[in-house]
């Protein structure tokens, strides 16, 4: 292959990775929710007047339409490619953005922020990582799923402090106008640069130096034999636990996302917008993480190592979150490592998924498992909420995701991961040809 194709995979990486950092807004929810609570509590003309139990209802609509709407955008990937793609989606955050920036209505905001926008993320998700994995061959699924999803997670890192000076500066709606031409405009840009390599390409890992390829292409064969569609997947058993186990892992991640503002606030007070940046560095850090760990020792050890430290951080986080201003550092740290063991999840499902059931389908079929995340982000963070409207503590919030991510450790050996042994031989061959 030519420098010319061989970089082309260079540039596709990095364009999702830029369109993913556009997306990742949905990260920096608590601050916005913030804002829209001190409206609440503010009162006066033009005053948002939500009930406090709602306050986090765009976000789980947005949560759960991003994932629903995965298989739609999966399907539309498949079909018409990802530069298509990633524009409607590039058009419908800047829409969605717009809608809410005129408006205080809660009814605006699920629809503009949990409908439209939601929806706009998941066509240009789902359009960034297929064709990158396309570049690249198998034995590198988990590194490369990890570098392109990190931009989605790494995205708070600007967002968060640009959104808390926006928000002094410009206000809440007039911010979310500016967001919105500015999404609009940048994931339409970066869209241009995402391509499928062209048919018959066959990544640089399975040549080696002297032009030879037949003996890892057999070890490529036996990575993508398999070729479900839809139908197949959700017949099997190991669908069903996947998908439960992504329910578990972002769900508990989620719930401490969409409040983290709100966590740190008494220790942090108006720089709580540090903890929500830390968080997303921890969670582009898992993502690049777990998915270069998995494609050494496999994708069910990782997640299952992964799992037990973020339910250790769970147990952790009761005591810290509800001591005050003095653990500020510690709930700094604890956020950053929720994250952390959160974005994991992002990078390891989706090898799952090509690993499993193969690249032709892979749009929708990780779609549908991705409804998961959706489903586990809805149903935690609305909850998450609704006990501490009642409590006033995050307490029983954190038990209840902690019991749930011991739970999904023992299942994660359930199981079985068939490509970790594939993954070492085409590695161990590779260098032998190359050598």
């Amino acid at each position: 292959m030519s420098q010319e194709i061989k970089n082309r995979g260079k540039i596709v990486v990095a364009a999702g990775t830029g369109i993913n950092l556009a997306l990742g807004v949905l990260y920096t929810w608590s601050i916005f929710k913030g804002a829209i609570k001190q409206s609440i509590e503010g009162g006066g003309e033009g005053a948002f007047n939500w009930s406090l139990e709602s306050l986090n209802d765009p976000y789980a609509v947005c949560c759960l339409v991003f994932a629903f709407m995965m298989i739609v955008a999966g399907k539309c990937q498949d079909k018409l490619g990802p530069r298509i793609t990633a524009s409607i989606g590039g058009v419908l955050v800047g829409i969605g953005f717009i809608w809410i920036s005129q408006s205080a209505a809660y009814l605006s905001w699920v629809l503009g922020f949990g409908v439209l926008v939601g929806t706009g993320i998941a066509f240009g998700y789902s359009s960034a990582t297929p064709p990158a994995l396309k570049w690249f061959p198998p034995n590198q699924t988990g590194k490369i799923a990890g570098l392109v999803v990190a931009g989605f997670g790494l995205a708070s890192v600007y967002i968060a402090p640009l959104a808390k000076y926006l928000l002094v500066t410009q206000g809440l709606q007039r911010s979310m106008l500016i967001f919105g031409i500015a999404f609009l405009a940048i994931v339409s840009l970066l869209a241009i640069f995402l391509q499928n390599p062209p048919e018959g390409f066959i990544p640089k890992g399975f040549v080696d130096r002297r032009g030879k390829c037949e003996a890892s292409l057999q070890a490529r064969g036996k990575f993508e034999e398999v070729n479900l569609s839809p139908s197949e997947i959700i017949k099997t058993p190991t669908f069903w636990l996947l998908w439960f186990l992504y329910f578990i892992g972002a769900g508990a991640g989620l719930m401490v996302i969409g409040s983290v503002a709100g966590m740190a606030k008494s220790s942090l007070g108006a720089n709580a917008f540090v903890a929500v940046a830390l968080l997303a560095v921890g969670n582009a850090g898992g993502r690049v993480a777990a998915g270069v760990l998995s494609d050494k020792i496999g994708r069910s050890k990782t997640l299952a190592g992964m799992f037990l430290f973020q339910a250790v951080l769970m147990f952790t986080a009761i005591p810290v979150v509800g001591s005050g201003a003095s653990n500020a550092v510690i709930l700094v740290l604890l956020a950053t490592f929720i994250g952390f063991n959160y974005g994991s999840n992002l990078a390891l499902f989706p090898s799952f998924a090509k690993d499993m059931w193969g690249i032709k389908n892979f749009g929708v079929n990780y779609g549908i498992l991705f409804t998961a995340w959706g489903v586990g982000g809805f149903v935690m963070s609305r909850a998450s909420q609704w006990l501490v409207a009642g409590t006033g503590s995050f307490s029983n919030s954190f038990i209840t995701a902690g019991v749930l991510l011991l739970a999904g450790t023992g299942m994660t050996f359930l199981v079985k991961d068939k490509k970790t042994k594939l993954r070492k031989e085409v590695s161990r061959k590779l260098k032998v040809q190359t050598a």
